[in-house]
């Protein structure tokens, strides 16, 4: 066997190996969302701007883009086809960028994003009493959080003519006064972030899976070229003989 083959044989197997770990690392991503969706199927009336529900969406479709690239890029490299490892390292480099485009968009506005999700909650709290779905899914998350309101308790009174819903108060009290001190939206948040810090660091890692990947991306393409220039130039001196 030539140098080349040697070189292309190793490349491709370890390319292989790559995509086949990144291709269980977007499982994993599709997986907790998934997780999230069903812990969150009792909200499932809220708009889609509340933090666990956007958070289980982005995984959903992140970890099922990863699969989609880790697949081709699997195919790619057992069947060394140029065009399914070409098509692979173009959704790895959007993937990428999208991510550092998201990361930078939620550094820099967060602030803003947080003020529209808020107000969105708001404007959906409005109809509480005409849409039961709605009703339970808020019952159910200040039952759950033991909080009260988006922003405030004080979130209820124009909704529900100054008074607070039973799910802001304790389980058994006929008549909620006070209510939960802590708002909603805060405590969805913190949630979040105390259950799954695991994501964060499982993102990390697929960055950089995602950076060896680019590389073994580009020693296979070049190396597969080289391989068929190879081919053709003995070819040719095979017939010349």
């Amino acid at each position: 066997m030539s140098v080349s083959r040697t070189c292309l044989c190793c490349v491709k197997y370890l390319m292989f190996i790559f995509n086949l770990i990144f291709w269980l690392g977007g499982c994993g991503l599709f997986g907790v969302g998934v997780w999230l969706s069903f812990t969150q199927a009792e909200f499932s009336s809220l708009p889609l701007s509340f933090p666990s529900l956007s958070a289980a969406n982005l995984l959903l479709v992140a970890g099922g883009i990863t699969m989609v690239t880790g697949f081709l890029g699997c195919l790619g490299a057992l069947k060394e086809q140029r065009c399914l490892l070409f098509t692979f390292f173009v959704i790895l480099l959007l993937l990428v960028l999208t991510e550092v485009t998201l990361m930078v968009v939620i550094h820099i506005f967060h602030d803003k994003l947080d003020s529209k999700a808020q107000g969105e909650l708001k404007d959906g709290m409005k109809i509480y009493k005409s849409d039961p779905g709605l009703e339970k899914s808020w019952d159910n998350v200040q039952k759950m959080f033991k909080c009260c309101g988006v922003t405030n308790k004080t979130d209820w009174y124009d909704v529900l003519n100054g008074t607070l819903p039973s799910s802001c108060c304790s389980v058994g009290t006929d008549q909620c006064v006070d209510g939960w001190s802590e708002p909603c939206y805060q405590k969805a948040r913190q949630w979040l972030l105390d259950n799954i810090p695991s994501v964060l660091g499982f993102g990390v890692c697929i960055g950089v899976v995602q950076g060896a990947f680019r590389v073994f991306g580009r020693m296979t393409c070049s190396f597969t070229k080289r391989q068929l220039h190879y081919e053709v130039l003995e070819s040719s001196l095979l017939l010349i003989r």
